[in-house]
């Protein structure tokens, strides 16, 4: 069974085909700067890779451009449309209506177009996503994979916010949570690592990457996540800024005449660690530097490890206790500096930490960084959240 899994942003798509029969990647690629100047299409498949110059109007056009070229007899991936038997779709935000991957329908079309204002940067790129899909692939099943989902689990102390609850009420107003399909890849995978059922542990995955979340998982279900109404909440990201007092943007669009939307703005592309460290958003970049001397750069690095092991203690307290912590993401699975200094002083927790083991890993790879004697294991799990994403669609396509 292939299944092509898309994940549309405002203006980039990256897809990935993969048959679910052996697990294999047969193609991947990414469409960027829909919309703008200067748009291209990649395409890594068979050991090659290509980038094509092309100009993308939209998604449609997007959509256009990978099909052809999985079609395409000079990249040997696929010789009919028909060889796609469904499509799976990262979708950011099911709110409270959905809290399980869904077979797309119109009803289901309906419901995206309303939860829209839940997530206005995102929702009409994945609806976008969908719609030319379906006019391209009519009667190809289509499902979608919340990015949400995963948190629906959270108990109402949890997600809820200490504001007025007609905000909730008319408006919807609490934490929902990003990072869901990862954080689910990554429980599952920690359980096989440890050969346990996710519903006897006690687990927190850390989705470490520019964008970055702590979730409290027990007994294989969400209990708390960092992320929040959008993903702005939580920790220190590489252009978000994390958890602020709000009262801060008032006090600062008054002192510089900003707006709503130039505040967020900001908030969202402008602050992190490139807005502390003013060299980039992107941790090796900051690491470097601290290594160099910039002290921006080291303050920078140290907030960024600081709020990630806040969360760990915060979320040991809330499960009364923890069996594994897992890091993942570009910068949990490869950057063994920033690991070490998370992990660092957690032997209160239990964790006896395996520095050798965290300087000699291999990439790609689920790795062991704890000792046999450490109580609480430590390991680096890999997401894959096409994968996840596709198992989910050949779940539900089955079924029809």
């Amino acid at each position: 069974m292939k299944i092509l899994v898309i994940n549309a942003g405002s203006s980039s798509l990256k897809y990935q085909l993969l048959d679910m029969d052996d697990k294999k990647l047969l193609a991947k690629g990414l469409c960027e700067r829909i919309g703008i100047k200067g748009s291209c299409v990649s395409l890594k498949a068979n050991g090659v890779q290509k980038v094509l110059d092309v100009e993308l109007k939209n998604h449609d056009d997007a959509m256009a451009v990978v099909l052809k070229l999985l079609l395409d007899k000079e990249n040997n991936i696929i010789s009919s449309l028909k060889e796609i038997n469904a499509v799976g779709h990262r979708v950011l935000h099911g709110g409270e209506i959905y809290k399980h991957s869904v077979l797309v329908d119109d009803e289901v079309m309906k419901n995206l177009e309303a939860l829209k204002p839940l997530g206005p940067l995102h929702m009409p790129a994945n609806i976008s996503g969908i719609k030319a899909c379906q006019e391209i692939m009519p009667g190809v099943p289509q499902v979608a994979v919340f990015d949400t989902a995963f948190h629906s689990t959270m108990p109402d102390y949890a997600y809820m916010y200490g504001t007025p609850y007609e905000w909730y009420e008319k408006y919807k107003v609490r934490k929902y949570g990003f990072h869901g399909t990862s954080h689910n890849y990554i429980m599952n995978e920690m359980a096989k690592a440890l050969g346990k059922d996710p519903k006897d542990l006690k687990i927190i995955s850390c989705h470490i990457g520019n964008g970055a979340s702590v979730c409290a998982i027990k007994n294989g279900k969400c209990v708390d996540t960092s992320m929040g109404f959008t993903p702005l909440e939580g920790l220190l990201m590489g252009s978000r800024c994390g958890n602020i007092d709000p009262a801060v943007i008032e006090f600062v669009m008054n002192k510089e005449g900003k707006t709503i939307s130039e505040m967020l703005n900001i908030l969202n592309k402008e602050s992190g660690l490139l807005g502390m460290s003013g060299v980039s958003s992107d941790s090796r970049d900051v690491v470097k530097g601290a290594k160099e001397g910039n002290l921006r750069c080291q303050m920078a690095n140290n907030r960024f490890v600081f709020e990630i092991k806040k969360y760990i203690g915060a979320y040991a307290a809330v499960m009364n206790g923890v069996d594994g912590i897992a890091l993942s993401a570009g910068v949990g699975e490869n950057a063994k500096d920033i690991r070490e200094a998370i992990m660092k002083d957690m032997e209160y927790l239990g964790v006896d930490f395996d520095f050798d083991a965290n300087n000699n890993f291999e990439r790609g790879k689920v790795w062991c960084l704890s000792k046999p004697t450490s109580k609480v294991a430590v390991y680096i799990i890999p997401t894959d959240e096409e994968l996840m994403i596709a198992q989910d669609t050949q779940a539900l396509t089955k079924k029809k």
